[in-house]
């Protein structure tokens, strides 16, 4: 199983070479030492203690640092750098994804019952469908950018834009603005909603799984938890990671939506030989599934609680790695040409994240 994963991630899932030679390229090993020294960076400033106050992880973090680098100092040095960051953006994005999986256990999943999971599977449904009707019919945004912010704000934010862009094969200043998007209105989520328990009157209970299905990020769970109750953070967080598991088959449907679209596109235009090669190309992202696997490893304790808490601190740093290189990718540019629409169209979610999610917990709970 090592090998094949290692072939995965050193080849990709055909089997062709991707970095063919790039391990003896000078250019790929500065590339990463570069990411990583602004990866760390990143890390160390996550944790000052005024910076954590404003719920900014270190991933957040790293796109800002990876985009002030690369609209300033990068530029000088892209071309003895690019291929390590063109690695960091691609591979160690997926190996992250991969390995976000040892931060779930099934038995986290069975603790929130079927309420919680039909919360979030309902939350997720409706969030990502209405952000494409949105995205596409009153706000005119180009597919790529629609689903991004999508999939940012329905399952659990930056991680969720990160682990989408190979699916869509997005361009870098999209997936800026998508986890820009994502993180001003999740931000906004961890003051709002203790605010609005006040009022709302919910039980701890009820208010984590409202909490948890609705808000961005995982580290914006904690604190909007945290902030009214110790097991209304709990609660919380079993629901946010409920809904974090959703990804991998969320990125599956997606690969085989986008196949079917592509495959009508060429309807007309291609040989019926034509057609049948490409329904035999799917392309399926075996990292999503390699994270199920990875979420099963967790559950079964195959691995000793030392070594998860290893791994999940080695995942953290490999997303801030990929983070980075997004932002080192990132023009300052095209995120101004991308305008104010897709930061209204992420206003528009998260107005149905906190008020739709609130009447829809409630009709799910009287129900069940």
């Amino acid at each position: 199983m090592y090998s094949a994963v290692k072939r995965f991630f050193i080849t990709g899932p055909q089997g062709k070479s991707q970095q063919s030679g790039h391990f003896n390229d000078s250019r790929w090993w500065l590339g990463l030492v570069l990411v990583t020294a602004i990866a760390f960076a990143a890390t160390y400033l996550s944790h000052v203690s005024f910076i954590q106050h404003l719920g900014l992880s270190a991933l957040t973090i790293g796109i800002v640092l990876g985009i002030i680098v690369g609209n300033t100092l990068f530029s000088r040095m892209a071309t003895h750098t690019d291929v390590g960051v063109d690695y960091a953006k691609s591979v160690l994005l997926k190996a992250g994804v991969v390995l976000f999986g040892f931060r779930i256990t099934f038995t986290q999943v069975a603790g929130v019952g079927w309420q919680g999971l039909i919360t979030d599977i309902a939350m997720l449904s409706l969030t990502f469908w209405l952000a494409v009707q949105l995205g596409k019919r009153a706000f005119k945004l180009d597919e790529q950018t629609t689903i991004l912010i999508g999939a940012g704000s329905a399952i659990c934010g930056a991680a969720a834009v990160m682990a989408t862009e190979p699916v869509v094969k997005a361009q870098a200043h999209k997936v800026s603005v998508a986890v820009a998007t994502v993180v001003v209105f999740g931000t906004l989520s961890m003051f709002v909603y203790p605010i609005a328990q006040g009022y709302l009157g919910l039980s701890e209970h009820a208010y984590g799984i409202f909490a948890g299905s609705t808000i961005h990020e995982v580290a914006q769970v904690v604190a909007a938890g945290s902030a009214v109750s110790p097991e209304a953070a709990n609660v919380a967080v079993i629901e946010k990671m409920l809904r974090v598991m959703m990804l991998a088959p969320f990125l599956v449907l997606l690969s085989l939506w986008q196949n079917r679209k592509q495959a009508k596109a060429m309807n007309g235009k291609a040989t019926a030989e034509q057609a049948n090669n490409d329904k035999s190309n799917i392309t399926i992202p075996w990292f999503a599934l390699l994270f199920i696997v990875a979420s099963g490893i967790n559950s079964s304790q195959l691995v000793s609680p030392d070594i998860t808490e290893q791994i999940v601190h080695l995942d953290g740093v490999l997303l801030t790695i990929a983070m980075v290189a997004l932002g080192l990718r990132t023009h300052i540019g095209a995120i101004r040409q991308a305008g104010v629409k897709p930061l209204l169209l992420a206003g528009c979610l998260f107005l149905f994240l906190t008020i739709g999610g609130y009447g829809l917990n409630l009709a799910i709970a009287h129900w069940l």
